[in-house]
């Protein structure tokens, strides 16, 4: 018993906490398929990459979740396209590390075609 309790012990000790932790996701509530999703911090309007690269197919369909990378806990604004042709702003959304955000259609207010 001993002897197990040290293996635990030292395996936890090498494995980098991120493999413990889950990853951050986007939950797609809108009604649309979305083809770019980009986030900045909240009033900076210095939008990161476009994280639907990080999906297979590049997009992230309806009650589709999208992994979200390269993004510490904090207040972003999230700027997507969809196959619709609307692109929209959904600002002050709180992301944190490791758990699910969602935009559903009743968070559009700011869309332009």
């Amino acid at each position: 018993m001993a002897k197990r309790m040290a293996l635990i012990v030292f395996v936890s000790v090498l494995l980098p906490i991120s493999a413990w932790a889950k990853d951050t996701r986007f939950w797609n509530l809108t009604a649309n398929t979305i083809t770019s999703v980009q986030l900045s911090p909240a009033g900076k309007n210095d939008w990161g990459r476009n994280q639907a690269d990080n999906d297979r197919d590049h997009t992230v369909d309806h009650d589709e979740r999208l992994k979200i990378t390269d993004t510490p806990s904090g207040l972003y604004d999230v700027k997507f396209v969809d196959k619709a042709g609307r692109t929209c702003v959904v600002p002050n959304i709180e992301i944190k590390e490791g758990l699910v955000f969602s935009i559903d259609e009743k968070n559009l207010k700011n869309c332009a075609k």
